[in-house]
């Protein structure tokens, strides 16, 4: 029975962030991007009670389906100065492309164009800004081209996942709070 006045918990939230490029294979395309349902933070190889924090504040009053970038936490946590007392995102991170790479859970492995790839890396309230030297313009990338990007992802997991769920992983470790 959750306590009195506890915040909801959505179990059904995918966890979305940028890492340094890899190719899975011979003839393969570059796999720069990745998600992974938040329960695969779960996982015991990843790092804990890191992983198990992160969770916690993946699924605090999150929409079903909803997916995640990882960049949001930190906006969320005090613009990242809160970072330290929750988790070593960079070592969870890590991880669990290890868990992925070892096929240790299933996982949405994206190739993401520069521009949406930057979008996902910062806060929902951040702009970017590019700068097309031959023609002297820049061009301001902001919330409503972020939110495009994320849409287009949760198409690709829709259709993914139409017929089966994301596996997080076998022996998950409990979550902190239901």
């Amino acid at each position: 029975m959750p306590e009195p006045g506890a915040a909801a918990r959505t179990r059904a939230v995918y966890r979305l962030f940028a890492h340094e490029s890899y190719y899975p294979g011979p003839g393969t395309r570059e796999v720069n991007t990745t998600l992974v349902t938040a329960d695969t933070l779960l996982h015991p190889h990843v790092l804990q009670p890191d992983g198990a924090r992160i969770h916690d504040l993946l699924t605090h009053r999150r929409q079903p389906g909803e997916v995640i970038p990882l960049a949001t936490l930190p906006h969320e946590l005090n613009g990242g100065a809160d970072w330290s007392s929750v988790a070593d995102w960079q070592r969870v991170t890590d991880d669990v492309v290890h868990v992925v790479q070892t096929g240790r859970c299933d996982a949405l492995c994206l190739g993401l164009p520069e521009i949406p790839r930057a979008l996902i890396c910062t806060g929902p309230d951040s702009q970017l800004r590019t700068f097309d030297a031959a023609a002297g313009t820049f061009t301001i990338y902001g919330l409503t081209d972020r939110a495009q990007a994320l849409r287009e992802v949760s198409m690709l997991l829709t259709g993914l996942t139409a017929e089966k769920p994301l596996w997080p992983g076998d022996g998950l470790l409990p979550p902190l709070r239901m």
